[in-house]
């Protein structure tokens, strides 16, 4: 056998490199591999590339998700962040992959979103934070909510009051106490994001929770937290013993 023979050339690497995942052996292809062990056998590569249906031209669908990732730094938190336009940018993404892609990770933020409302109590900081990092910390703009809560501590309901910056002028405290009146709530946690990524609160912050706070007590309805969030940290007003808050 000559060396010609025994050693393959450029373009027959490239050709088994292009191969579709359908050319694959069964057990190496995503869906074969889920329906054979279960999700717990596939990476994320391959969980990505099992949304995505097929690769390009360049790539299989399992390096297309590799590459994902490898663009952010392995996080599935930063891909989910990842603008419609970014991931289109990326050789291979189409519209309608990268709508795929978005509607999956919306899906799962909902998800876990549903299963912090539907717990018994809402009785420390730490369930908020689960329930609102996936719905606001990840934005480029600011957003205002309010959790309404019974005297249970059950969660009744939660709304956004105002986005794009916490001002007197975007929330206005007498909306507040009219919608906590509607749910028949007795306590109310605050919540906003700051995109800056520092969740240290602004003398602005600290006013206006000392307002809520008076609007809602004359309705005697207790103001139980302000929380600031970011990406990857938190700020909980009652927590820090703040005297906006502070009983």
């Amino acid at each position: 056998m000559t060396s010609k023979d025994s050693i393959p050339t450029t373009k027959q690497n490239d050709i088994e490199r292009k191969l579709s995942i359908t050319d694959w052996a069964p057990s190496a292809r995503p869906r074969e591999k889920y329906l054979a062990n279960g999700f717990n056998a596939l990476s994320d590569a391959e969980l990505i590339a099992i949304i995505l249906r097929d690769g390009s031209t360049r790539d299989t669908a399992v390096e297309l998700g590799l590459k994902l990732l490898r663009m952010n730094h392995n996080s599935l938190n930063l891909l989910a962040e990842m603008s419609l336009e970014d991931l289109m940018s990326v050789y291979g993404i189409g519209k309608a992959k990268a709508i795929a892609l978005k509607a999956a990770f919306e899906l799962g933020f909902r998800c876990r979103a549903e299963k912090i409302t539907r717990k018994t109590k809402i009785d420390s900081v730490l369930p908020v934070i689960e329930l609102m990092q996936v719905k606001i910390a990840h934005l480029d703009h600011e957003e205002f909510w309010a959790l309404y809560l019974n005297q249970a501590l059950l969660l009744i309901d939660m709304e956004q009051l105002s986005k794009g910056g916490l001002t007197s002028a975007s929330v206005d405290s007498r909306l507040l106490v009219k919608q906590a009146l509607l749910y028949n709530a007795t306590g109310v946690i605050l919540c906003h994001n700051h995109p800056s990524g520092s969740v240290r609160p602004s003398k602005e912050d600290q006013f206006l929770t000392l307002q809520f706070k008076k609007a809602l007590t004359m309705m005697n309805i207790r103001l139980i937290d302000h929380i600031i969030l970011s990406r990857d940290a938190y700020y909980s007003f009652a927590s820090e013993n703040e005297p906006s808050i502070a009983r």
